[in-house]
């Protein structure tokens, strides 16, 4: 299914926005605060999960709270001879890269790695070169975030073109 496929309207995004705000909310008060049926809250979300809209309910945990304060994103060049599968599950295996993306430009790769200090980070950064797969890697340390992930404005904004 591609971006252009789905569509949110303005109950969606509502709904979205109080899950967003409180994330522990259950179906009956979300529906109370809509001002619809329980079964159409239901609904909604049963089809926003099926969408892949939802990727999930867990804690949204920051990693500078539990000892990583130091983020990095590392562009990685592999060597064509490897396919990407194993080198996928090597980054995988390395529980500071928290994702991967394949990119265009001058890397083949980008990672968003996090480690508890500058020194832990040559560990991680010596980790993940450890595959014969990588040919090399350019490492950036982000100073500050200054707009941490979000979506609620993309969502709000898909809601009002679906009503155009």
């Amino acid at each position: 299914m591609t971006g252009q496929d789905v569509q949110l309207d303005e109950l969606d995004a509502r709904l979205l926005s109080l899950l967003q705000d409180e994330p522990r909310i259950g179906v009956l008060e979300l529906s109370r605060r809509l001002s619809v049926a329980r079964g159409t809250v239901q609904a909604r979300l049963d089809k926003l999960i099926a969408r892949g809209a939802i990727r999930g309910f867990g804690p949204d945990v920051a990693p500078a709270s539990i000892g990583f304060g130091v983020t990095s994103f590392v562009t990685l060049e592999i060597s064509q001879r490897y396919g990407h599968s194993a080198l996928i599950k090597h980054l995988a295996d390395v529980p500071e890269v928290l994702e991967v993306h394949t990119i265009t430009g001058s890397g083949d790769m980008l990672c968003r790695v996090v480690a508890r200090s500058n020194t832990d980070l040559q560990r991680v950064i010596d980790r993940i070169l450890n595959h014969e797969g990588i040919e090399r890697a350019a490492t950036i340390i982000a100073l500050a975030e200054l707009i941490p992930y979000r979506i609620m404005p993309l969502v709000l904004e898909a809601a009002k073109r679906s009503q155009r």
